[in-house]
């Protein structure tokens, strides 16, 4: 049976951190920034950890 294949899309949203942690970006960054307070996006521009709830499905999505 073939291997299956990593998610790009995904992978190029995913970092692994040095222990093996998943670091990814913020959402609600790209547009209508007029409407949100100068905290708020500065908080978005730090990067955050994939959550316990979601780390055994997106392990496997990137196949590693």
């Amino acid at each position: 049976m073939p291997k299956m294949k990593t998610k790009k899309a995904l992978a190029k949203r995913v970092k692994r951190t040095g222990t093996g942690k998943l670091k990814r970006g913020h959402a609600y960054t790209s547009h209508f920034a007029s409407n949100k307070s100068h905290k708020q996006k500065v908080n978005l521009r730090k990067s955050g950890l994939v959550s316990k709830s979601d780390y055994k499905r997106i392990k496997l999505m990137l196949q590693d």
